[in-house]
């Protein structure tokens, strides 16, 4: 699977969640910035990712903030995006089997590695559930 990242920081986090999407066998098609800097606005990087999403250049984004609050809100601009703020494991799960999210939000306050691997694993391991489908279909065409 193609899966776009960024982030608006380079640290020992997001360079493990780079590390654990290759080793699971996808392909990253976009890389953050130098490590402990910031060459990117988290804007930037939000509505970046969610376009390639939308535009199919990638099957799914991943996005990291310092809060991750900033880059869920530029993503979910991009037409076609669900990008969800996960904080934890079940919130992943959750995102993707109930609202068919394609965009991971990450906060780079308060993930840690060992919760980065959770949530990847929620976020991997979950499928949309066909019973959503109305409701994903409402939010697809609230889309303008």
């Amino acid at each position: 699977m193609k899966i776009a990242v960024a982030g608006d920081e380079r640290n020992a986090v997001t360079d493990a969640v780079l590390d654990d999407l290759k080793q699971r066998g996808h392909d990253v098609v976009k890389v953050l910035g130098p490590v402990g800097g910031s060459d990117e606005q988290w804007a930037d990087c939000g509505l970046e990712i969610g376009k390639a999403v939308a535009r199919g250049d990638a099957d799914q984004g991943l996005v990291f903030c310092w809060t991750g609050t900033g880059v869920s809100m530029a993503a979910n601009k991009v037409r076609g995006v669900r990008a969800a703020l996960c904080t934890d494991a079940e919130q992943a799960r959750g995102a993707r089997k109930w609202n068919d999210a394609n965009v991971l939000a990450l906060s780079l306050r308060l993930t840690s590695e060992p919760l980065a691997k959770e949530i990847l694993d929620a976020w991997f391991g979950a499928e949309p559930d066909p019973s959503e489908k109305a409701n994903i279909d409402k939010v697809k065409a609230a889309d303008v």
